[in-house]
């Protein structure tokens, strides 16, 4: 939301510093985005009178003029057709800096004649499109006067965000009456702005309006003017209008656009002479399109609101008005439409449509269905004092919703809810100031453009914000004697450990959106749920994998020259139960992408990431959050998003998955613009089995007396076998003895049989309060080849 200083005073009587109006908006939650004065660009560049004018010796496009801007005649070198003797215009004296394009104005020669500055035309002071030519101004113009004061263009723009609840706020008189209960001058009373306009007197029946849709469009109220005369509205409207960055377009659209923004009150102007009979809001018939402002055709469905007339629909109901019935050059007869909408109407027409204007953002928030009459009679006036032209009465159809809310409220709930003692005689201050009635019981009546406010918390914080959330006290919760008890849950500790192991080892932490697009969803199945009011079709499918967010992640690492891409995430993941409802799955994911080693003169090229990399990392993240890895067992392939042969899973059971990692498949690869091999996995943290609570006290630390004693075991087992069920059949062989077993070779070839291989694995043995003697080591080697054998192993010779 912009507006000048200048609009601002319009409506609030003050004194207050720039400075300290910019302070109050930032205290009571209208957030300043930032200030720009005019002004300040145009340092530098003052009126100036051509003396003369004459042909340039080198160039037959150039002139060279004698320029007087205040300090005496100056040589200035001159492109502009239009520059002559006697012509008073904008002179850039040297040092300045042109806005357009940020050059500095220096002493220089132009074809070997020297120059002084320049004369400028509205381009090149960004106050407009015109570049034929330098600037005219009229002959009586002040030479030597600044040219930002003699065109009034030391106004501030501030520029505040405004929260979507207070829709109160989406006009220049809401943030004036904010401030004015701020204590930063006074509200000026709505009768006083009208009385600045002439009176208006009606002549005539009102416009034939009416409305069919009282769910979409409750209220339609119009009036007519006959006899306007459209043209450029006047300096001032201008001047505002672009300080803001709106472009004036001409009188009639142009006093719309300063209700709206001024007061909050989207309005539209139709062209009698291009309507065909009365005008109706009704809902959209199937098949209907309309043309809009800005030249795209919309089809229309039967949801929503329109206004239209006999013929055809002329707008989309409270977004846009169509190309055909607007007001133009030549129009004399004008309806003037002041309506209410719905707000859930309007929002649901704007998605659909994919359609957003300033209108829009004022119905959909929800506009002050109290101020329809006022708003359509300050319009009246003012195009009756711009345009001229005979008011007609106004039409009134159907009721806008004025529903009265009382609230029953405590003055002691300030410093119970917000933590600041209040007078209740200031409380009643500020909310009167805002324009709540307060009365003697402390009934609270709610404003009817304060549709956000429903109970006594939010009376609460329209008092605190008022009174400045900066002075509520700083007060420590209160603490039970002793140390305290953590109070993360076991789960929340799973993924705090998860989150620093994967940094630890390297991996750089990603904050994806919990939303895909349907196209990231797809190569992964699709997903479960679907936003029916996505903030972007690109966000619009809750993501059933991290993967997908990790893989636009890395590619946009990789598009920007990244070799090598490490990245996890900790997220959740979406899914739709068999009954229906919602299931959501904490989830860590990571992706490996590009170089896993660089080149170099040792090694050669450059080696890739493998699957053994996805399940090295799997494992080592598994173990730091707790998992119990030694008990996990090594299954089949991990899903048609991984490459064939090259994945696998990691569980507690045949069910319960707590991993799956691998090579991804190339086509999915392809799907989200990389190449190479990529390797990803994603851990189910929330398939964890949670440690026992025990205390919390931590075990002492006891190593063993008794250093440990390693065996070797190389055994020919099927070439089918996996390399797991032969290390998990070996490590329980002694569970007492045996504390680890690991693969450490693998070899297929001479002196192996055909369709078997040689798997070796070494075999850590721990003695307790005695060494082992060579008959223990002895039984135990033959408990380890009898629990091998189990699986299909001999000990190989």
């Amino acid at each position: 939301m912009k507006f000048t200083l200048s609009w601002l005073k319009e409506h609030l009587e003050t004194d207050a510093a720039l400075s300290d109006i910019l302070r109050a908006l930032n205290d009571i939650g209208l957030e300043v985005e930032g200030v720009e004065n005019p002004a300040e660009k145009l340092e530098g560049f003052r009126i100036a009178k051509v003396l003369t004018a004459s042909p340039h010796p080198q160039a037959d496009k150039l002139q060279v003029l004698s320029v007087d801007a205040g300090d005496g005649a100056m040589q200035v070198v001159c492109g502009a057709p239009n520059a002559r003797a006697g012509l008073v215009g904008v002179f850039g004296m040297p040092g300045a800096t042109v806005p357009a394009n940020g050059m500095v104005l220096r002493v220089a020669a132009i074809r070997g004649v020297e120059s002084n500055g320049m004369m400028c035309s509205t381009r090149e002071l960004e106050l407009g499109e015109d570049h034929e030519g330098i600037i005219e101004l009229p002959a009586d113009a002040p030479v030597g006067t600044a040219f930002a004061d003699y065109a009034q263009l030391d106004d501030p723009v501030i520029e505040v965000s405004i929260t979507p609840n207070r829709q109160d706020c989406m006009g220049v008189r809401g943030i004036a009456r904010d401030l004015a209960a701020k204590g930063i001058g006074t509200l000026r009373p709505l009768d006083a702005i009208l009385a600045m306009l002439p009176p208006v007197v009606p002549q005539g029946p009102g416009p034939d309006v009416r409305t069919d849709d009282p769910e979409g469009c409750p209220a339609f109220y119009a009036q007519a003017v006959h006899g306007v005369t459209n043209g450029a509205s006047p300096d001032w409207l201008q001047r505002r209008l672009k300080a803001i960055g709106q472009k004036p377009i001409s009188a009639l659209v142009d006093i719309t656009n300063y209700v709206m923004i001024g007061l909050g009150r989207p309005l539209h102007v139709y062209d009698m002479a291009r309507l065909r009979g009365g005008l109706v809001a009704r809902k959209a018939r199937p098949g209907e399109q309309v043309l809009a402002l800005n030249g795209k055709t919309y089809a229309l469905t039967s949801a929503m609101t329109v206004i239209a007339d006999e013929a055809a629909v002329h707008d989309i109901g409270g977004i846009m008005g169509g190309e055909h019935s607007g007001a133009q050059d030549k129009t004399t007869d004008v309806l003037i439409e002041c309506a209410y909408f719905t707000p859930e109407s309007i929002a649901r027409t704007g998605q659909a449509l994919g359609l957003t204007s300033d209108a829009r953002q004022r119905f959909e928030r929800g506009v002050d269905p109290a101020f329809l009459d006022e708003g359509l009679a300050i319009a009246t006036r003012l195009v009756v004092a711009l345009c001229g032209g005979t008011a007609s009465e106004v039409t009134r159809a159907g009721s806008p919703p004025l529903e009265t809310r009382t609230i029953a409220y405590d003055p002691a709930l300030a410093e119970r809810l917000g933590g600041l003692a209040i007078p209740e005689n200031r409380q009643a201050a500020i909310l009167e100031r805002l324009g709540f009635t307060v009365g003697a019981d402390w009934q609270v009546t709610v404003p009817s453009w304060r549709r956000d406010v429903h109970g006594p918390a939010d009376i609460v914080e329209e008092v605190v914000r008022i009174e400045g959330l900066n002075e509520v006290p700083s007060v420590p919760l209160p603490r039970a004697a002793g140390v305290a008890k953590p109070t993360a849950t076991p789960l929340q500790l799973i993924e705090r450990r998860a989150r620093r192991a994967a940094a630890a080892r390297g991996l750089n932490e990603a904050i994806n959106w919990s939303f895909i697009s349907e196209a990231e969803a797809a190569p992964f199945g699709g997903g479960d749920w679907t936003l029916a009011n996505p903030i972007s079709e690109d966000l619009k499918v809750m993501r059933p994998t991290l993967l997908a967010g990790l893989l636009s992640a890395a590619r946009r690492n990789a598009d920007r020259g990244a070799s090598a891409i490490r990245l996890f995430e900790i997220g959740r993941r979406y899914f739709r139960k068999a009954d229906g409802s919602s299931d959501e799955r904490l989830t860590l994911g990571f992706v490996l992408v590009g170089e896993k080693l660089p080149r170099s003169w040792q090694g050669g090229k450059a080696q890739p990431f493998s699957a053994f990399d996805a399940k090295a990392e799997a494992l080592t993240l598994l173990a730091a959050a707790g998992a119990p890895v030694a008990r996990l067992q090594m299954m089949d392939e991990a899903g048609s998003a991984y490459h064939p042969g090259q994945s696998g899973t990691l569980r507690l059971g045949p069910k319960n998955v707590l991993a799956a990692y691998g090579v991804l498949h190339p086509r999915l690869v392809r799907a989200f613009g990389l190449d190479g091999t990529v390797v990803a996995g994603e851990l189910h943290l929330d398939a964890i089995p949670l440690p026992k609570r025990t205390g919390f006290m931590r075990p002492p630390y006891a190593p063993p007396a008794l250093q440990a004693v390693t065996r070797d075991f190389a055994f020919l087992v099927p070439e089918a076998l996996e390399a797991d069920a032969l290390v998990r059949a070996v490590r329980g062989a002694d569970k007492a003895a045996i504390v680890d077993a690991r693969l450490f070779d693998l070899f297929i070839g001479q002196g192996v049989p055909e369709g078997q291989k040689s798997l070796a694995v070494e075999v850590t043995l721990q003695p307790g309060d005695k060494s082992f003697t060579d008959e223990e080591l002895k039984a135990i080697a033959e408990r380890i080849v009898a629990a091998a054998g189990k699986q299909g192993a001999v000990l190989r010779g």
